[in-house]
């Protein structure tokens, strides 16, 4: 009676474990029922025991002594029960105790027992491997029982083996071991597929189908990798493969197993050819799992046999339209993977009619893809343009700069396409200013190329150059900016398109509204506005200078890494389409003033804080009020600015006497004086100076900048600035240096040759310094600004004082 609450009191104590109630305090409660000799008491004490326990808690070495009592009982239900709880809470010191007797009923002549411990027998070489050599030759006895159960757990058993193996590498031992089973699988799985009505067996028609999957992943682990296993196999699976109905799910589970095991293996190319028009078949059938896995099978088959993949071409595309978003996913990514030279037209034409009423999710990826695929398989630059173009005006806020980047530089690498792009791309920004992707190219072309859009150009197809006036093309960036889609990024592009406009056309009135809006915008609440317009604003006092700034940027070069395919590296170049007017604000005015020069040597100095302060301000701010540099005198009432602009200018140069140094050589192009944004340039060569001594100026935030001197026979002084990251995990962008000498001297500050700093990573940096006149002192004294962004971050900027010891 006592027995029978107890029972009760756990079966309560069950269902309120399985509504989430803590019931520990029952585990012992379990284990005395596990002592009754009672089955119905043994029954709830295992199940509550595998529910309420696991391998990690302290009461289950109280168990072991049940378990092992059980294991021996003569009740072939109680030592199913005991070999069920072992096989499912098994831990390493119980699977040691013991594994003996779970060895012994493997042998047993009783299936109902040998099918449990085949399966309690997978646990303990999960749990330890060192005990597996005990099971292998009972391991080989259960794959020739007849009872189908034994054999199924066996079969589990032995896959559970190999696949653990398979694991470790170079161990072989135990597939090489059952690789002389393999004809008698064979056999089996032959009598299976062949045999008549078996009710005992029978699934829909067709014999024991768990078997014939089971042994089918059995032979696809032993054939892996072995030629003439493989050969053994390869008639079955042509047998299997034909001879199984298809109409019914359980059959095509089989099939299933049977390509993966074809694919797996090394069968013929008949045969991995009869496997993917299976899947092809799988891809028709309107149950949506079917089509799924059949999807997924072919995205890893299509590498191995394209040409076998390609004739379901028609049926892959139709699975695009398919309302289930996951199989329009996979059918997606097939699509991609099957394009090549000879399909392009055809399979981008179906991508960019899917594009047209895609989910948002899929655009970014989408347009990466055709963006990739154009680039790689374009039959012609024509056919390349309109492609991105399309892709531009149904996603372009989808566009991922690198694909904006490669279209810009395609554009400028093609002179006989320039006057169609920028005509077709002013008529698609007209239609939708919504897209901003096609805003950006579009800017950028407008403003690079807007002499072809306004006088025409040669290219293949005259008849359809339109006519566009100038006042056309400030309409539409007026109304672009008074619109909605106006975002900082627009309005950054927008600028610098205005600018260079200014010396493309003609018409002083729309040149007016040009300068004004730049005017307008030297106010502005962001910084990189502010700066770009009050430095374009200054260059209307000097025409001649102005526009040989804003001539035509040159073809970029384009080189192998630069280019969109494959993964973009971490430590890319900004691209084309990022010229001055995305340039950090820390690299800007540096990068205006050698443009300006054309290369010559300048001082280096700070960006603006304010956007309406003169840049000889700026650097006597950087240097403070004891260097000898001053700011220019306060000029009349009725003094034009223009004379202010150019004290300043000048004042820069290093020429406050009124005479203009004469320039020297250009330097090298480097990244960061490159006005393509280090597409078409090579890092100036760092010289390595001889063994001077290392001065460290800065050692904060896991960054250190340390300066070597090395002064030259001519007076000269040539200062390496080596920047390195000596942290363990962060990552540093947009490291640079600038800096200010007093006004005795002149500074040529070069750009820094790595800007990303990883781990252990180091960035140089050039600096050379000359006497205006007369000779260098015997100490240089610099004022340093470092700047930097830590782990993506926001910009930091430090300022240092160095004197030479």
């Amino acid at each position: 009676m006592y027995d029978a609450c107890r029972r009760n009191n756990v079966a309560k104590l069950l269902y309120l474990f399985t509504l989430g109630e803590r019931t520990h305090f029952g585990q012992i409660e379990c284990l005395k029922l596990l002592a009754s000799h009672r089955f119905a008491d043994k029954r709830l004490g295992y199940l509550g025991t595998m529910l309420l326990l696991d391998e990690n808690q302290e009461v289950l070495t109280l168990v072991t002594n049940s378990l092992k009592n059980d294991l021996n009982h003569s009740n072939q239900y109680i030592v199913g029960l005991a070999l069920c709880a072992l096989g499912n809470i098994a831990s390493v010191e119980m699977s040691r105790d013991l594994f003996t007797e779970v060895e012994s009923l493997l042998s047993t002549a009783n299936p109902y027992i040998r099918r449990k411990a085949a399966l309690c027998a997978m646990r303990i070489c999960r749990k330890v491997p060192d005990l597996q050599e005990h099971f292998l030759e009972k391991a080989k006895a259960l794959l020739s029982d007849r009872n189908h159960g034994v054999l199924l757990c066996g079969l589990t058993l032995v896959i559970d083996m190999c696949e653990a193996e398979e694991a470790e590498e170079g161990q072989e031992g135990v597939i090489e071991m059952f690789r002389p089973l393999v004809p008698g699988l064979v056999r089996a799985l032959k009598g299976l597929t062949t045999s008549g009505y078996a009710p005992e067996h029978d699934v829909s028609g067709i014999t024991d189908p768990f078997l014939q999957v089971k042994i089918l992943r059995l032979l696809k682990v032993l054939g892996r990798g072995d030629a003439a296993t493989s050969e053994l196999i390869n008639d079955i699976l042509a047998q299997v493969a034909t001879n199984t109905d298809s109409t019914k799910n359980v059959g095509n589970s089989i099939l299933y197993e049977a390509v993966l095991t074809i694919l797996d293996i090394e069968a013929d190319s008949g045969l991995r050819v009869l496997g993917v028009n299976i899947l092809g078949k799988f891809l028709s059938n309107k149950d949506n799992n079917i089509r799924y896995v059949a999807l997924n099978t072919l995205n890893k088959v299509v590498a191995i046999e394209p040409n076998a993949v390609q004739r379901h071409r028609n049926t892959i595309l139709e699975c695009l339209r398919d309302p289930d978003i996951s199989i329009r996913r996979r059918a997606l990514d097939l699509s991609f993977m099957l394009i090549n030279e000879s399909n392009v037209r055809v399979l981008v034409r179906e991508l960019l009619a899917f594009l047209e009423g895609a989910d948002n999710e899929f655009k970014p990826a989408m347009t990466t893809q055709i963006g990739i695929a154009a680039d790689r398989y374009a039959p012609n630059k024509r056919w390349h343009v309109d492609t991105i173009l399309r892709v531009l005006k149904l996603a372009g806020a989808y566009v991922k700069e690198q694909i904006l980047s490669s279209f810009v530089r395609l554009i400028a690498t093609t002179p006989e396409l320039q006057t169609y792009c920028v005509q077709k791309l002013y008529t698609s920004l007209k239609e939708d200013i919504s897209q901003e992707g096609l805003t950006l190219a579009a800017t950028w072309v407008i403003g690079e190329y807007g002499d072809s859009l306004l006088h025409g150009g040669q290219y293949e197809e005259e008849e359809l150059v339109k006519e566009v006036k100038e006042s056309d093309i400030v309409d539409l960036f007026n109304n672009i900016l008074n619109s909605t889609y106006a975002t900082q990024t627009v309005i950054e592009y927008i600028t610098t398109a205005s600018m260079k406009l200014t010396v493309r056309m003609t018409d002083p009135a729309q040149i007016e509204r040009l300068r004004r809006f730049l005017n307008s915008r030297t106010a502005d609440l962001s910084v990189e506005i502010q700066q770009r317009a009050v430095e374009y604003t200054n260059l209307f006092g000097y025409d001649q200078i102005r526009r040989g700034v804003l001539e035509r940027m040159p073809p970029p070069e384009i080189r192998e890494e630069q280019r969109v395919l494959g993964a973009p590296s971490k430590k890319r170049q900004s691209k084309i389409l990022k010229d001055k007017s995305k340039k950090p604000a820390k690299q800007a005015e540096q990068d205006l003033l050698v443009d300006l020069m054309g290369g010559a040597d300048v001082p280096a100095t700070s960006a603006a804080a304010n956007g309406s302060q003169n840049t000889a301000d700026l650097l006597a701010d950087i240097l403070g009020g004891d260097t000898g540099i001053s700011s220019p005198a306060p000029q009349a009432a009725h003094a034009p600015a223009q004379s202010v602009n150019t004290s300043a200018i000048m004042d820069l140069f290093g020429s406050s006497n009124g005479a203009t140094p004469s320039p020297r050589p250009a330097e090298p192009a480097s990244a960061s004086v490159d006005i393509l944004g280090g597409l078409g340039s090579t890092p100036s060569p760092v010289p390595s100076p001889s063994a001077a001594a290392v001065h460290t100026a800065y050692n904060k935030n896991g960054l250190t900048l340390t300066l070597q001197v090395q002064r030259g026979g001519n007076g000269n002084a040539q200062i390496q600035a080596r920047f390195r990251n000596i942290s363990d995990f962060s990552q540093f962008s947009n490291v640079g240096l600038q800096a200010a000498v007093p006004k005795s001297q002149r500074l040529q500050l070069s750009g820094i040759n790595r800007s990303e700093l990883s781990a252990g990573d180091e960035g140089v940096q050039m600096l050379k310094i000359a006497a205006v006149s007369g000779a260098l002192p015997p100490k240089l004294r610099l004022r340093l600004r470092v700047t930097y962004s830590k782990d993506g971050s926001e910009s930091v900027t430090d300022q240092v004082d160095w004197s030479e010891p």
